[in-house]
């Protein structure tokens, strides 16, 4: 039985091989914007994931509950960083007031 199988003739095992593809793992270049560490914490991170999604911005929480001594953390894409940074301080600043009048203000709507 004759084989057509030749050794020049294995494809190229990297995806993506040609030179103009667009590297993947700057989708994924997130930072944290938030870790925090204790009995609220997965509360805490929930609150800034929602804050900053309601801001435009693209978020995702990571931690694990089964294991509460573990931090959790808030990460965006690091072009997003800033305005996150920004946001959470604003949030902070303004207190639990502000977050009352804006959760009142959207039900009225």
């Amino acid at each position: 039985m004759e084989s057509n199988f030749t050794p020049d003739s294995t494809p190229d095992s990297t995806p993506d091989s040609t030179p103009d593809a667009p590297d993947a793992g700057e989708q994924f270049d997130l930072v944290t914007v938030l870790q925090s560490v204790g009995v609220t914490a997965e509360i805490e991170a929930l609150d800034v994931k929602a804050l900053l999604e309601s801001g435009g911005l693209d978020a995702v929480m990571v931690g694990d509950a089964r294991y509460p001594t573990f931090p959790y953390e808030v990460r965006v894409p690091r072009e997003q960083a800033q305005q996150a940074q920004q946001l959470i301080a604003e949030a902070l600043a303004a207190g639990p007031a502000a977050a009352d009048e804006a959760e009142a203000a959207g039900e009225k709507s």
